[in-house]
């Protein structure tokens, strides 16, 4: 607790009175045009709220249930034919370009996102996510020289050698030149940055992915880098709460072993960038965390999601959990108590997730599953309302849909 103190103290000496990094004019672009939604006052906001809880309410079921999805989709330039099927059938809240979507030209990757949007949004008229991982150096899914990004871990190196102010002007000013090249593509959501600091426990697996060891810089580093690509209309994921552990969670167990403090510890970058608002969507990693629950891994746990995230620190955006197919190949069979992917995501949306992501061969059966769900009451409606209220007002705050719910 005494960390997390110094830590929140330390970051609010780094910024701004709204949140944002604070920096010389000529180190960074003029962003005050880019968003009209950021830096405006409360009462837009919950006018927002207001209407964007409206339009779910009027959603049907099968409307809702596609909703809350995050899903891969097939295709090159243009969809394939199934997945255009898929599509109409599942109106994705959201979808999810790879690298095998992107390694085409910009004009054939602008075709591919139009057409994906436009058949996702069509029946509700509520446009999709469309999201990327983009967190810079390795992790980067376009084609060389498009939207490139330094690596996380190199403005870290740069810190220690220059004043804080100049490095963080320089995330922000990067991430937003990013932001617009992404954002010119059509992609509305990126899952990163990633808002862990390195230790023992995740420098394998994350090594240059993050900003370094220092949690105050990296949560500083994490709020320039979502206040860039916000102003050019991205909105970011920042990730994996309450954090990662072992070699490569991917394929192997990721288990948190400290107690609450340490825990409280670990998370300190995320908690700040909770707590200056600047954090509005949180992927919770696959990670177990027997701390605070001893039968399910944190992206299947009430005690994680509800409880610490959304009632002790007060989180009211998007909470997204990963494929459940990673954490299927990457934990022992127990860590999601022998359910299948689609299953796995029912009960993430049943205990406080807002959106899942699926690969395409997961699409109709996890859309199915939800349906089910809501059938025999393992999943309430309400709680489907409320995570697909969530998502439609974070898409009207982005400038996704206009404040009446109509798509732009």
């Amino acid at each position: 607790m005494r960390l997390l103190c110094i830590l929140l103290l330390l970051f609010s000496g780094c910024l701004g009175r709204n949140g944002a990094a604070e920096a010389k004019p000529e180190e960074k672009p003029d962003l005050s045009a880019e968003n009209p939604f950021i830096g405006n006052p409360a009462p837009v906001y919950d006018a927002l709220r207001d209407r964007a809880t409206r339009l779910a309410d009027g959603l049907n079921d099968r409307q809702l249930a596609a909703q809350v999805i995050i899903s891969g989709i097939d295709g090159k330039g243009h969809l394939t034919a199934d997945m255009r099927m898929l599509l109409a059938e599942c109106p994705a809240g959201g979808i999810m370009l790879f690298k095998y979507n992107l390694d085409a030209e910009n004009a054939a990757i602008r075709e591919l996102v139009a057409e994906a949007a436009a058949l996702a949004g069509a029946e509700t008229a509520i446009p999709p996510f469309v999201a990327v991982d983009h967190e810079g150096g390795a992790v980067n899914r376009f084609r060389r020289g498009v939207a490139s990004l330094p690596s996380a871990g190199s403005y870290g190196e740069m810190a220690q050698n220059r004043g804080w102010d100049s490095v963080i002007a320089h995330i922000t000013s990067d991430s937003f030149i990013a932001g617009r090249e992404i954002n010119d593509l059509g992609v509305t959501m990126n899952l990163a940055p990633v808002a862990e600091f390195l230790n023992v426990e995740n420098r394998d697996f994350l090594d240059e992915r993050s900003y370094g060891p220092d949690p105050a810089f990296v949560a500083a580093a994490a709020a320039a880098f979502i206040e860039g690509m916000g102003q050019a209309g991205v909105l970011c994921v920042v990730k994996h709460f309450p954090g990662s552990a072992g070699a490569d969670p991917h394929l192997y167990p990721s288990v948190l072993k400290g107690d609450k403090a340490a825990l409280a510890e670990q998370t300190a970058p995320v908690v700040a960038l909770i707590r200056g608002n600047q954090a509005r969507a949180i992927m919770v990693s696959h990670s177990a965390v027997p701390a605070l629950d001893s039968r399910n891994i944190a992206s299947l746990s009430p005690a994680v999601m509800d409880v610490w995230l959304r009632q002790e620190l007060g989180f009211d955006g998007l909470i997204i959990c990963d494929d459940f197919s990673m954490a299927s190949a990457g934990s022992p069979a127990s860590a999601v108590g022998g359910l299948k992917p689609e299953m796995a995501a029912v009960r993430s949306l049943a205990v406080g997730a807002d959106m899942v992501l699926v690969w395409p061969p997961d699409l109709r059966r996890t859309h199915r599953a939800i349906l089910a769900a809501l059938d025999d009451r393992r999943l309430s409606r309400e709680r489907l309302r409320e995570a697909a209220g969530r998502i439609i007002y974070e898409k009207m705050r982005m400038g996704l849909i206009d404040g009446d719910g109509n798509g732009e």
